[in-house]
Parts: C-alpha cells; structure tokens; sequence
C-alpha cells in the first residue's frame, strides 16, 4: 500500500513520515517542494511537488492509495479531483471543524467522494513559544483572557493519530473511513493556569497579567507579526465555552497524548 504525505517536510507531515515507518510502512511517498534539501530518509520516496501548484501532483499521486492531506486552502478542491483521477482511494486531511477558517478542506474531501477521515486539530501546544520572550525577560505573561480555557495538542501528537490511521494501525484498526477525530491535548486548562504550570516546570514562577488587547498584541508582535492579534482574538470566545478534550490520541493510537508538563519539560531551554 502505498502512501503518500503531502507537506512532508513541514512541521507536522515530517512527524507523519516518521511515524508510518516506525509503525510498519513500506512503501511511503514524500512531497515537497525541494527533494534536494528535504533529508528525508533513504527509504522514503521523495516526490517534488507543492499543493498550491496543483499542476506538480500528477506524477506524485501516481499509483498511491492512502493520502495525508496537509492544509492548504486554495487550491483543495484542484488537489482532490487530482487525487481520486490519480486512484487514490482514501484521504485523511488536517482541517477543522466548521467554526474554523479550515472547513473548506474537510468540504472538498467529502465531495470528492473518495473515503475520507477528518483530523480536526485546534490550538499546538508549541504555540506556547510566543510567551518565551516575555517569560525570559520579565518572567510575566501578558494576555488579555487569563479564564480562556482550551486543550492544547502536541503536534505529535496529531501526527501519530494520522500514521494510525493511514496505517490501520492501533486500537480502531482500520475503522476511520467516515470518522472526524477531534485531536487535542489530554487536559483543558485556562491561560493563566498554563502559564502558572510553565512556572513550575521552569522553577520560578511566571505570572500572568491580565492587559488590553492592544497592549497584548503589541507585545506578542515580535514573535508573530502581523496574525499577534488575530491570534489572542481567538480566545476571547473560549472564555465562556471553553474547548472539551478528548481521549483521541490514546484511542486511536493506544498510548496517552502529550501533557502540557512533559511538553514543557522538553522545550524548557526556551524559556530560560
């Protein structure tokens, strides 16, 4: 069976490359943009191609049969009709659900009319890094909704659920087709409640300080740039329905996800 990861060299699909062949995987394909530069392993086929160039994909869909779809937006519905004209017979994207910008993805799956499962994914906890700079220099945080709630994911984490599921893989088998998996951390825990856990994995203690928007944004800037607002604007809604975890990765997987703590622990130097 052979698989193909698209954005194989972006954050998440390298993880999913990863993971197939530690879980088993023989025969895997790799898009990317630059082969020259992707140092992938021996093993892996490498294929040059971009998603946002649907012309590119003929030649990499060629002969595959389960796809790990990366998301990109503009030119899905290009890429799905190339993939079920390819033969592929099974999709498994990275999108959201339809409160988020990514829906149109998961939309453009199901009506390709190919089996698809749906991996929706809301906030990495490696977004956490924004605070680094900060929590360096100030030992603060400074966000404007410390009682916004929501479950953090690993993306490992969400690499893992894919490789199970391209593969079969894990408690569930290979029962996904049809199936939308919520991926998130194992906890729901509010802003000021990570920042107060960080502290405790770095030794000190990291306060949190509840500022305008605009004073969180301008100091957030630095790290991300012109989305600083765009991004603390999203929790605002979490305050009053905070996001639910779920039990995802270890059901589909059969190990637990990710904590905050561990994550932390390993991203300390960040920090310090």
């Amino acid at each position: 069976m052979k698989i193909l990861v698209t954005g194989a060299t972006g954050n998440i699909g390298r993880m999913v490359v990863d993971h197939l062949l530690a879980g088993g995987a023989d025969d895997v394909r790799a898009l990317t943009i630059n082969p020259a530069k992707a140092q992938l392993p021996d093993s892996v086929e490498v294929a040059r191609g971009y998603l946002g160039r649907p012309e590119t994909l003929p030649a990499a869909f060629a002969g595959v049969e389960r796809l790990y779809l990366a998301p990109v937006l503009g030119t899905v519905t290009d890429v799905v009709r190339l993939a079920r004209e390819a033969g592929v017979r099974h999709i498994v994207d990275l999108s959201g659900d339809e409160t988020t910008d990514w829906q149109p993805i998961a939309q453009a799956v199901e009506a390709s009319g190919l089996a698809w499962t749906h991996l929706y994914a809301g906030e990495f906890v490696e977004n956490t890094t924004v605070w680094a700079d900060q929590v360096r220099t100030t030992g603060e945080v400074r966000e404007p909704y410390p009682e916004a709630a929501n479950a953090p994911v690993a993306m490992d984490d969400i690499a893992r659920v894919a490789a199970a599921v391209l593969l079969g893989n894990g408690p569930l088998g290979d029962n996904h087709e049809g199936r939308v998996h919520t991926v998130t951390g194992p906890e729901t825990m509010t802003r000021a409640e990570r920042a107060r856990r960080l502290g405790q994995v770095l030794g000190r203690e990291v306060v949190f300080k509840q500022v305008s928007l605009d004073e969180a944004t301008a100091v957030l800037e630095p790290a991300m740039g012109e989305y600083a607002g765009w991004y603390l604007e999203g929790f605002a809604w979490m305050v009053e329905s905070p996001q639910v975890a779920t039990t995802t990765v270890m059901d589909v997987t059969g190990a637990p996800a990710t904590t905050f703590e561990q994550w932390a622990a390993a991203n300390a130097d960040a920090f310090r």
